[in-house]
């Protein structure tokens, strides 16, 4: 795996991450920026500097062998568009500059998807469906940015039309293109061969990314069929989830044999998050809950959280160590305990909080201050991350 690629993506995190603290300060002190705005720069260069082009990275790593020179220029086209995001988003917001770079990125995702699907070459059926599945979903989800101007233009942006358009993407985003495309790098690693079993798991995954989709359109436009289709897309879910036990349970003692303790941790990690991720999502399906977790903003925070640094990023981390570009040394350990650490800390501070609110209790003592101190933890492990793989790689990290 290109080691200056991986560089540039961890870069991109650790900025997100800096951003992000810069959020949780500025409910402590003013930081003359437009907190909305800084919001979306945060998010943006999250999702598409870190984990859209880690997943680029792996993608072409694992599944392009002759890797033609178009990849890796368009690597850095993508890369300028995050560049722009992040230099224009928080002083402008969506402007004209902004949404420039932000066409320019979906317009390489369209080109990324299209060399993928004409490139690749994998003689293992699992890996191929996942594969292409994910970068189906990948553009599809952006079907809801494209609405996002019709509807500012019609409707307005308080328009149950545009929220549900922004929902659109975030959730095929997040749980169809990163989510089915962490798991098709995972069973490439583990060597998942096509079965029955596997099928299964497959349709299930599918059809429940879709019926979910019925609950953030329930927050807007609410109807009782809309619970239920989100109900069934819940219990096909932990279905799902059933199976994906089953299929990797006999692989993975293979993919850890002889493997080092800290790559065997974050690939734990990474599925408990999973596992979590599922029964929070689960719990949906009870009409007050689906409620609760709209209307108090710690609940949103902490999920999307868990899927993405727990989930997501777990996963991501867990193939840069199993990639061999770390060194078994006390920067790569004070990295991943730091940024797990923080992990737990603000997610535990923020479900603590959420439910605090929900029972009218009030706000914990200091909450904003250690939501901030708790955080710092993020970025001082991802930058111990950097400075591993930037500083030293000539001991291979099994």
């Amino acid at each position: 795996m290109p080691k200056k690629l991986v560089v540039i993506c961890l870069i991109n995190f650790l900025i997100a991450a800096l951003m992000g603290l810069a959020l949780r300060f500025s409910s402590l002190e003013a930081i003359g920026l437009n907190f909305r705005f800084l919001t979306h720069a945060h998010s943006h260069v999250a999702m598409l500097g870190w984990v859209y082009l880690m997943l680029y990275t792996l993608f072409v790593h694992y599944f392009i062998p002759k890797q033609p020179k178009v990849f890796n220029r368009l690597f850095w086209l993508t890369e300028l568009a995050v560049v722009g995001m992040m230099l224009s988003f928080p002083f402008q917001g969506y402007a004209a500059i902004s949404i420039f770079f932000s066409t320019l990125h979906i317009f390489c995702s369209y080109y990324f998807a299209y060399l993928i699907f004409k490139h690749h070459k994998t003689n293992a059926v699992v890996s191929e469906k996942l594969l292409k599945t994910s970068l189906i979903f990948m553009v599809v989800s952006t079907i809801g940015v494209w609405c996002l101007g019709p509807a500012v233009a019609r409707l307005g942006q308080a328009s149950a039309f545009y929220q549900i358009a922004i929902q659109f993407f975030l959730h095929f985003q997040f749980n169809g293109w990163f989510l089915i495309a962490v798991v098709a790098v995972f069973f490439h690693l583990l060597k998942v061969e096509d079965s029955k079993q596997f099928r299964h798991f497959f349709t299930l995954l599918i059809i429940s990314t879709v019926l979910t989709f019925a609950l953030p359109i329930q927050w807007f436009l609410p109807h009782q069929s809309l619970l239920f289709i989100n109900g069934l897309g819940v219990v096909l879910q932990v279905v799902m989830l059933y199976k994906f036990i089953q299929l990797i349970k006999p692989k993975l003692e293979v993919l850890m044999t002889n493997a080092h303790k800290l790559m065997k941790y974050m690939f734990m990690f990474a599925l408990i998050c999973f596992v979590l991720k599922v029964v929070f999502q689960s719990l949906s399906i009870l009409p007050e809950f689906s409620a609760v977790v709209y209307e108090h903003r710690n609940f949103v925070i902490g999920f999307i959280h868990l899927l993405m640094l727990g989930v997501i990023s777990g996963f991501l981390f867990a193939f840069i160590l199993k990639s061999g570009l770390v060194t078994n040394s006390k920067s790569l350990t004070v990295g991943i305990y730091s940024f797990v650490l923080g992990f737990l800390l603000t997610e535990i501070l923020l479900l603590i909080q959420g439910i605090m609110f929900f029972y009218g209790i009030g706000i914990l003592p200091n909450y904003y201050l250690l939501l901030f101190l708790f955080s710092v933890f993020l970025p001082l492990g991802i930058g111990f991350i950097l400075f591993n793989i930037y500083g030293n790689t000539k001991d291979k990290f099994t």
